[in-house]
């Protein structure tokens, strides 16, 4: 890409708008605005010039400026309370402390685009200079009303501890590693922890690079107010009609309320039928009163079709029994467990604090299992006041029941 031919036909150069969705006015909330040039060979992103390093600053910046300016001035039309995503470049923004990006902007505040409706990203993909004369620099733009967003995908900057730094305004996932059912477990456990982090520091979730409906219900499922993607809608020039995805919206998001319901249902049912089948197991021959390790052995025939593991443990998470655990020559004791603790466990003082107080046993989330390395589910009973017994269901019995993975 030649940058000063680009340079010198700035005519060429001109904004495209990619609609972001919200998920609670299933509408258009904003636009992230891309550049674009009209070379001989049709239509091309300005996207990789903006981040060649070879190519000087001031260059960049003026060719960035002119999509910018041509972008807010299209904008003008736009209601009031849209919101406008500009991507800078962390090198660009630091060039000259973004005096002449905020000049822009003030210039067009004053035609009646209002601070606040601005999102800026800073691109931090290949930025070297000091992190804390960014972080500066982008807490001054704050005080504006400019709204901060940062992608969680980039390199280590991008990680959790960057994010925690910045504390963005809105946290963007990138859904393109997303490509099938079989990396959503993974994909997953690492949404949990930034989710978690975007509730602590009150960020909004953006799903970006949505381009199939999969995608779209993994955002809706993982607590994703907006979403961006070629499935929804693929950049153009021109602004789109607000409502133009709402019933499809409405009606995409009524199904995944209903698959989510269909799944709660059958965690509730598998739980009502443990919690059925373990009190009558125990009440049979009054099993409670026998040492636990041969109350385990016992239990491990009576769920050999379902589980792989079982321990008891006590109310503070210090193991009672050892574990039996099934592996490909059956059933076998593993004494090295007794006595360990597992209290540090996410949940688990709260599990035990629920099961004591509605006496009846709860089933987990799904996670990966230390050991096996499978997606598993535990189930937990309450076995007297103090100590709780733990099933950790195969993945087989997931599998052949609907809603359990």
């Amino acid at each position: 890409m030649d940058a000063l031919e680009i340079l010198t036909d700035l005519d060429n150069v001109f904004p495209f708008f990619q609609p972001i969705f919200s998920a609670d006015e299933h509408r258009v909330i904003g636009y992230e605005i891309l550049g674009r040039y009209l070379s001989g060979d049709g239509i091309i992103s300005l996207g990789p010039l903006f981040l060649d390093e070879n190519i000087p600053e001031e260059y960049r910046l003026e060719i960035d400026h002119a999509v910018l300016k041509k972008a807010l001035e299209k904008a003008l039309s736009l209601e009031d309370d849209v919101l406008l995503f500009i991507n800078k470049d962390a090198d660009l923004l630091m060039y000259e402390n973004a005096e002449s990006f905020l000049s822009i902007l003030f210039e067009y505040q004053e035609k009646g685009i209002e601070l606040r409706r601005i999102v800026l990203e800073s691109t931090e993909r290949v930025y070297r200079g000091e992190v804390e004369q960014l972080d500066h620099l982008l807490n001054y733009i704050r005080t504006y009303g400019i709204k901060i967003a940062i992608d969680n995908k980039g390199n280590e900057r991008s990680h959790l501890d960057r994010i925690g730094q910045i504390a963005p305004n809105i946290l963007k996932v990138d859904l393109n590693e997303l490509r099938s059912t079989n990396s959503a477990h993974v994909l997953h456990d690492i949404l949990f922890s930034i989710s978690l982090l975007a509730r602590k520091i009150g960020a909004t979730l953006l799903f970006k690079n949505i381009e199939m409906v999969y995608q779209l219900q993994f955002a809706w499922r993982n607590g994703g107010r907006y979403y961006q993607g070629f499935y929804l809608q693929k950049p153009a020039e021109e602004f789109v009609n607000r409502d133009i995805l709402k019933e499809n919206l409405r009606d995409k998001c009524h199904q995944f309320m209903n698959y989510e319901k269909r799944k709660l249902e059958a965690l509730y049912r598998v739980t009502e039928e443990f919690n059925d089948r373990l009190t009558l197991f125990l009440q049979t021959k009054n099993r409670k009163m026998l040492p636990y390790e041969e109350l385990i052995k016992e239990l491990s025939l009576h769920l050999n079709d379902v589980a792989f593991r079982l321990y008891i443990c006590d109310e503070n998470g210090f193991q009672k029994s050892a574990n039996i655990f099934k592996d490909e020559n059956g059933w076998r004791i593993q004494p090295e467990y007794l006595q360990k603790n597992w209290s540090w466990r996410p949940y688990f003082l709260e599990n035990i604090m629920k099961m004591k107080k509605e006496k009846k046993g709860i089933i987990s989330d799904l996670y990966s299992d230390v050991e096996t390395g499978e997606s598993i589910r535990t189930i937990s009973y309450p076995l007297n006041s103090i100590d709780y017994i733990f099933i950790d269901l195969s993945y087989n019995f997931l599998y052949e029941h609907d809603g359990l993975l």
